[in-house]
């Protein structure tokens, strides 16, 4: 285990992580890339763990991801099942097992802020962090191919990994109205939803 995870963690990480993998019971199933998703977690029906992640993510989101993912389960654990999945209990749970990983011996320091600032209130998704995540991706082995929403300008049609197409409107707070040309449909995105510019 601890071979496999060198590929997919920061040096520095993969001791603790291994740690927090053997203390919880974790059974960890790297996996191919989903586009819904970077990770979840889920208690089998036989009582085990499992936890997957996505093995086309960076070293970094890869460690936030696996964090996220075991905070699920320690925060069910410590709190009981019927506390929200994303709620505070989580959100205390996933600051208290990421702080040993908040430095620079793990992440690039240009990372390190924009970490720090995320940790204060984290989200579901690391993913819904605009800034985080465009932080994340600077690190992807592969080069970008398409256009983050907000780079796009206003009134242009873009298309989804689906094939869907869209129209590109107006900022909305955070996020963009966008509007489905096959329905007229109007739907929210996040600034770092990634696209293909179409024209």
């Amino acid at each position: 285990m601890n071979n496999t995870l060198q590929k997919y963690l920061p040096e520095l990480a993969v001791a603790p992580c291994f740690e927090l993998i053997k203390t919880h019971g974790v059974h960890l199933k790297i996996v191919n890339h989903r586009v819904t998703r970077h990770g979840d977690y889920r208690r089998l029906p036989n009582g085990l763990h499992q936890i997957t992640v996505n093995a086309s993510l960076n070293k970094y989101r890869f460690l936030i991801t696996l964090v996220h993912e075991i905070a699920h389960l320690v925060a069910f654990e410590k709190y009981g099942r019927r506390i929200k999945p994303h709620g505070t209990e989580w959100k205390r749970t996933f600051q208290h097992l990421m702080v040993p990983f908040i430095r620079p011996e793990v992440f690039p320091a240009q990372l390190l802020p924009i970490i720090a600032s995320h940790f204060k209130n984290p989200k579901a998704s690391s993913s819904t962090d605009a800034r985080l995540s465009i932080a994340l991706k600077a690190f992807d082995e592969e080069e970008r191919k398409n256009s983050y929403v907000y780079e796009l300008p206003q009134g242009c049609i873009f298309r989804l990994y689906n094939g869907k197409l869209f129209k590109r409107g107006n900022k909305k707070v955070k996020r963009y109205e966008c509007i489905e040309l096959s329905t007229g449909r109007l739907y929210l995105f996040q600034p770092n939803a990634e696209v293909e510019l179409v024209k």
